[in-house]
């Protein structure tokens, strides 16, 4: 063994190492072979490489020489960040699995969860080297077309260097705090996520370890003074850069960046005297969980990876070496750098007031007019703030239930639920503390909202609560009326400017009926209903989707017009694809619009020939669910939160409600025909389970997410055309004896 090796060895064995730690346990529901899956009959696609065939439709986009450069940037941003979340969650739940005595169970698609491993791990190395081809090859020459630069330190002038060394004096070296790994200093427990620098010192001829965290407090990218544009130098090149000042009285050998994922899936007891106390603390384990992914850079020095390697714990498969810089999460802030608005795309603004409200100063008379149905981001969220906020304020208002499954950090329907209960209303509120990634954000609100006064529920014991639901109980001349808000997507006005979601406001008395029964079973001990118009998991729902397409299935044999339309963000439930594969085969025409993981596989002769499945992935985040039912002739359209999986059928609080009015049946369906003539921003999946761009030869390139803003303005400014020809043309009428006495 040569001298170094001697070096390299002795020091490895003075260094302690995170302590391994014990797969968490798990549950024997989740590992019990479902009959369904135990012998598959039918093609089923692994829904871990399903997602991240999804996010390769994602990074595609960052390609596409189409769209505007920062636009690219951002699209490759959210692909990094899609990625951490998928590991932390996703393949971190593979790696418990695979590690359990129940590994070689088999998932619907065949495969055991070390073959699973193994093909996620591949794809995602292979996924990972795209990325950074994205970057280098396709990105970075667009940004210097524009003049855009990031320059490594070599490159910098003079100045630039003096603006650097003045920075890191300034800003940067107070902030750094850089630990030694020896005999008495453990390796640290470094955060999920932290970028960080490994460095390999010389001390009396033996090798030492540090490391030194990137403060993730300050901006990832620094603006250097630039003759033309703009250009820029990475925060790690720069502390890189000034090692020695950190460690004077050593010869640095070595340096490498390097990041842990790590295992972030909260194991919850949720049978835990106070749940709040009991996620709180989870919360803190979250940061020390098992690291299932150690990103390096690549053609790092052969001891310094050793090290990390021998530190932390991980296998060959979990290490990427990255040809880059690590992380590119920041990707999404320099996509919003200021002044280049010419280099995104043009913004989608909402209309304000939506067409549907338009002229409605008071919105509890015009949904006693009629149902109104919202379109976001197209029209404005803020008819969903005004609808709360006039309930907060108006007297006759007895009480408002809402729930809660992610809202934004300074959260104005938060703020009117506060208020409502400080003017008396009863205010119940239930606030899913189990929403992953948003559990901290969650348990701040529900401790403000107890402290105004509100009665707050924290979730039900084994279910999350998804369904998006807005009950006012309001008094009125004839009596009690309830007004209701049911939606797609989360009471979030931030994600509402840039998730599609639909919302339909209604004072409908069954709805009402339906509604209360809802908030009864969620904050009490009601036995569930049956519901006069809703569909609710975990009761009732599967049974309803299962019911409408085997009556599907039985009109086509019938010879009876058929035919099914979802639009969902996934398709995950083996006995929902075995269903449709039935429908299928007796000739029901189907059509999904599948935006991520799609397990079903299309188009295969004799199984799945006459289903479709589209996924629009586009400026916008395609969130709403639409379900559309041919019933015979007699069309039937649903919309709600649930998606077509076995979380949302049995493991969560779920909400899908019909479209009834003549009105919003016509828009709803037009909201479909407009996406299925999408052919700029479609994908078509193909038998093998690859998406292709839609065939565009011959085709107007419609764009459904433009084509929805345009058709917001334009119904909103017809309604003000006609608002003007209605008093243009107004008769003017002698005062009523009613009018004169109110006068």
């Amino acid at each position: 063994m040569s001298d170094k090796k001697k070096d390299d060895e002795r020091s490895k064995k003075t260094i302690k190492s995170e302590k391994p730690k014990k797969r968490k346990n798990v549950s024997k529901a989740l590992l019990k072979p479902s009959k369904l899956f135990s012998a598959p009959d039918f093609p089923y696609n692994n829904r871990e490489l399903s997602w991240l065939d999804f996010n390769s439709r994602v990074l595609e986009e960052a390609f596409e020489k189409d769209n505007p450069v920062l636009e690219r940037v951002k699209f490759l941003s959210i692909t990094a960040s899609n990625l951490d979340e998928f590991f932390m969650v996703r393949v971190a739940g593979v790696m418990d699995r695979m590690h359990s005595s129940k590994a070689d169970i088999p998932d619907a698609s065949g495969m055991t969860f070390t073959k699973q491993f193994e093909k996620i791990t591949e794809k995602a190395h292979e996924f990972s080297k795209k990325q950074y081809s994205c970057l280098h090859r396709s990105i970075m020459p667009a940004l210097r077309k524009q003049k855009l630069n990031f320059l490594k330190i070599s490159e910098l002038n003079k100045t630039q260097k003096q603006q650097v060394d003045d920075y890191f004096e300034k800003l940067v070296f107070p902030v750094l705090t850089p630990l030694a790994v020896d005999t008495s200093r453990p390796f640290p427990l470094l955060a999920n996520k932290s970028l960080n620098i490994a460095v390999r010192l010389l001390k009396d001829g033996e090798n030492i370890f540090a490391v030194v965290q990137v403060p993730s407090i300050l901006q990832r990218f620094f603006e250097v003074k630039s003759d033309s544009g703009k250009s820029f130098v990475l925060l790690e090149d720069i502390i890189i850069q000034k090692l020695p000042q950190l460690f004077a009285l050593y010869k640095i050998q070595a340096c490498c960046t390097f990041r842990i994922t790590r295992d972030s899936d909260l194991d919850i007891d949720e049978e835990a005297d106070d749940l709040l106390v009991e996620i709180e603390h989870s919360l803190k384990k979250r940061q020390r969980g098992d690291p299932v992914r150690l990103e390096i850079s690549s053609k790092s020095d052969e001891a310094l990876r050793s090290f990390l390697v021998d530190m932390l714990g991980v296998g060959d498969k979990e290490i990427y070496e990255i040809p880059g810089p690590i992380d590119l999460t920041f990707l999404s802030k320099f996509g919003s750098i200021e002044g280049y608005d010419d280099l995104r795309f043009s913004p989608i603004v909402p209309v304000d007031p939506p067409a549907d409200f338009y002229g409605c100063d008071d919105v509890f008379r015009a949904i006693r007019e009629k149902d109104r149905l919202v379109s976001h981001p197209y029209e404005s969220f803020d008819s969903v703030i005004k609808f709360i906020n006039q309930a907060a304020k108006d007297e006759n208002v007895l009480a408002i239930k809402q729930t809660l499954y992610r809202v934004s950090g300074h959260s104005p329907i938060i703020a009117a639920l506060i208020k409502a209960a400080e003017n008396g209303k009863q205010v119940t509120v239930l606030v899913e503390l189990k929403a992953r990634f948003d559990e901290e954000n969650n348990i701040v609100w529900a401790k403000k909202l107890e402290k105004a006064g509100c009665h707050v529920i924290y979730g039900l014991q084994g279910l999350k609560t998804h369904c998006k639901i807005l009950l006012v109980v309001r008094r009125e001349q004839d009596g009690i009326r309830r007004y209701l808000h049911m939606g797609t997507g989360n009471y979030n006005d931030i994600t509402a400017r840039f998730y599609t979601d639909i919302g339909l406001f209604t004072c409908d008395e069954q709805f009402g009926e339906d509604a209360s029964s809802l908030f009864n079973v969620i904050t009490g001990y009601s036995k569930p209903p049956v519901y006069n118009k809703m569909k609710v998991a975990p009761t009732g729902l599967r049974a309803f989707f299962e019911e409408m397409i085997t009556a599907e299935t039985e009109n086509a044999r019938a010879g009876l017009p058929s035919g099914i339309i979802a639009k969902v963000n996934s398709l995950v439930d083996p006995e929902i694809i075995r269903l449709l594969y039935d429908a299928s085969c007796a000739g029901v025409k189907i059509t999904l619009i599948v935006r991520g993981i799609c397990c079903l596989v299309p188009g295969i002769k004799g199984i799945s020939e006459n289903i479709e499945v589209r996924s629009i992935v586009g400026q916008l985040l395609e969130h709403s669910r639409i379900f559309i039912f041919e019933n015979g002739g007699q069309r039937k359209i649903y919309m709600g939160s649930a998606d077509w999986m076995q979380r949302n059928l049995d493991k969560r609080v779920e909400l899908v409600f019909p479209i009834e009015d003549p009105q919003l049946i016509e828009r709803s369906f037009g909201i479909i025909n407009t996406m299925l003539r999408d052919v700029q921003n479609t994908r078509v999946q193909n038998p093998d389970t690859t998406y292709v761009l839609i065939d565009r030869r011959g085709k107007k390139l419609h764009n459904c997410q433009s084509e929805f803003s345009e058709n917001a303005k334009k119904a909103l400014a017809q309604k003000k055309s006609l608002e003007i020809n209605e008093k243009m043309f107004k008769p003017m009428m002698a005062e009523s004896a009613e009018e004169k006495t109110n006068k």
